[in-house]
């Protein structure tokens, strides 16, 4: 059975206040982050410590999502710290375990 609506994330990671930065796309932004916050995401999250979420945005469609993302990363460094910091200026870590 297809599902009417699927549930996809951008987001952005660091590992303090304007520190380094790193864009991502997931279908799960939950498991995701587990598997970031355990040194299981990518190799660049993993050497830099990336594990802050301090922002995202969520797509009905994998391809909004993707096109968003490719979007961000072409963006200059200064465009995303703004993005960030109009919605999460004190760089608050959005994600909250379950359980």
């Amino acid at each position: 059975m297809k599902r009417a609506y699927h549930n996809y994330c951008v987001y952005i990671l660091t590992n303090k206040p304007q520190g380094v930065l790193y864009i991502g796309v997931t279908g799960g932004l939950e498991d995701r982050m587990e598997r970031h916050v355990n040194k299981e995401g990518s190799a660049f999250t993993k050497k830099y410590n990336l594990t802050v979420l301090v922002y995202f945005e969520d797509f009905q469609y994998i391809n909004d999502a993707i096109a968003r993302e490719k979007q961000l990363k072409r963006w200059h460094r200064i465009w995303k710290i703004n993005l960030i910091e109009k919605d999460n200026p004190n760089w608050e870590n959005l994600y909250k375990p379950i359980g």
